[in-house]
């Protein structure tokens, strides 16, 4: 299926550095232009930040850490349909979330109503969180649905927190609320976010009545990458894995190739480069190209590292798929998923328990063994089975980056598809997508990136799906349409 380029200078039209999800969907978005595509990744599998290991004790397959897809994921679904991949998202219809508050679990449905009011039933019949603390939350809510994206930069360089206090949200609100959802949809603490993707994220969130959150029945390896290499095989188009680009060439100023690690050059018409911030950093320094205006603002990007603890027990712990626990400044971890209940090549006897630990940083020092202890106490906290439930094994693993964090000044700060040196383009979850950083961003991003191509080529065609407006009947177009912000009150 992969084919490689042996000789020592070859020719393609787009060379594609980065087999992850950005780099495979521009790949595979380029598949019937009649193009030349390479794409080049230096690890030994392909997938990116969204892989899959297999455990050697249990010989199951499971993923670096587990994942979330949402409905809205337009791009993504869309590049799983052409699969014929559809059924292999796992879908919550009638639950979004269950949250765990203390002990008490709070199931969180999102009602039939147009949006923002699909949120409210479920949030206001949480009684530890007071009305007064709750109605607090409305100026946040009344400038989000105002704002439009080329408003929310002006706040990108405030915390989530500072912005929040501001806005009269209180500080109960803040922990109970933002805390929660910040770590959760934007892998960052609420002092740690920039102001402007927290809005933009909840703008998004309270825009569309319809959001479902999904699994992948099957592990992230096999969800995408194997029908992805097919295709783009069957589109004579090359992959090369531990194969590292260790230059971008350049000629008269414009990129003319790629020189890889073990000494070929390769001459490419275009380049994405479909890489994290620094690796891409890297990259063009040791090409000579650090003075372009994309490099300045690299080291903007900080890794937010986390830590996914799988657990395998002997005995069925519960029939729930997925929740969450409510922020407190002691946890261990965020979120709970029981694989057992989602994943078809899991015994659906026996509970298969991930967790994530988000920004990581203040835990880096507990041993596995603490970070087992440890998970399986917030565990048993959610059902008394995982108390009398033996371990039959279990497996910490420690990734240094689930996406670079989007800290105050990293919105303004992510790049464009297109760069000033011609030829060459940026793909990636962190590029300016006007997302959050996730694996709908990352495919996003890559159809972006071939679109450009085929632009550059003098063809056309459109393959990345536009982030939706609030949706036509919902409050939040409404007020939009009536009373746009223009520019938030500084």
């Amino acid at each position: 299926m992969q084919r490689s380029l042996a000789h020592a200078e070859a020719h393609v039209d787009v060379a594609i550095i980065g087999g992850g999800i950005a780099g495979l969907a521009c790949a595979l978005a380029l598949e019937h232009s009649g193009l030349s595509v390479a794409v080049f990744e230096r690890d030994r599998q392909l997938g990116g930040r969204a892989a899959s290991m297999l455990d050697r004790a249990t010989g199951d397959t499971i993923d670096i850490g587990p994942h979330i897809v949402l409905s809205e994921y337009r791009n993504m679904l869309n590049m799983l349909s052409s699969f014929g991949r559809d059924a292999d998202i796992c879908w919550q219809d009638d639950l979004f979330i269950t949250l765990l508050d203390h002990g008490r679990k709070l199931p969180m449905r999102l009602r039939s109503l147009p949006a923002p009011l699909h949120l409210l039933p479920s949030l206001w019949a949480v009684d530890a969180v007071s009305t007064q603390d709750k109605l607090s939350n409305a100026r946040v809510t009344w400038l989000a649905m105002r704002a439009r994206a080329e408003d929310v930069e002006a706040i990108d360089g405030v915390n989530g927190e500072q912005f929040l206090i501001e806005c009269g949200v209180t500080e109960r609100f803040r922990q109970w609320f933002w805390e929660t959802a910040s770590l959760a949809l934007l892998n960052l603490p609420l002092r740690e976010c920039s102001a402007a993707a927290l809005l933009r994220m909840y703008g998004q969130l309270i825009g569309t009545s319809g959001y479902r959150s999904g699994f992948p029945r099957t592990p992230l390896a096999d969800l995408f990458v194997p029908h992805a290499c097919e295709r783009i095989a069957m589109a004579n188009g090359t992959i090369e894995t531990e194969c590292a680009v260790s230059q971008l060439l350049v000629d008269e100023q414009r990129l003319s190739g790629v020189r890889l690690a073990d000494g070929r050059r390769i001459r490419a018409t275009s380049c994405v480069v479909a890489v994290p911030p620094q690796a891409l950093s890297q990259l063009l320094a040791d090409s000579g190209l650090q003075d372009l205006a994309v490099a300045r603002e690299l080291d903007r990007f900080e890794p937010c590292p986390y830590i996914s603890t799988y657990l395998w027990f002997d005995r069925k712990l519960t029939k729930e798929r997925f929740w969450s626990r409510v922020w407190s400044p002691t946890d261990l971890n965020s979120d709970f998923y029981d694989l057992s209940n989602i994943r078809r090549d899991v015994d659906p006897q026996c509970s298969l328990i991930a967790s994530n630990c988000i920004y990581s940083h203040a835990h880096a020092h507990l041993s596995d063994d603490e970070i087992i202890e440890r998970t399986h106490a917030e565990l048993s906290e959610f059902t008394s089975l995982a108390a009398v439930g033996k371990i039959r094994h279990a497996a910490v693993h420690r990734i240094p980056m689930a996406i670079p964090c989007p800290m105050p000044g990293t919105e303004r700060a992510r790049p464009s598809c297109t760069t000033e040196l011609t030829g060459l383009l940026l793909a990636g979850d962190w590029t300016a997508t006007g997302l959050p950083s996730c694996m709908e961003s990352a495919t996003y991003s890559g159809r972006i990136a071939a679109e450009k191509v085929l632009e550059m080529s003098e063809r056309s065609a459109t393959h990345a799906r536009p982030i939706p407006p609030p949706e036509k009947d919902g409050v939040a177009r409404w007020v939009q349409q009536v009373w746009p912000l223009g520019e938030y009150p500084t």
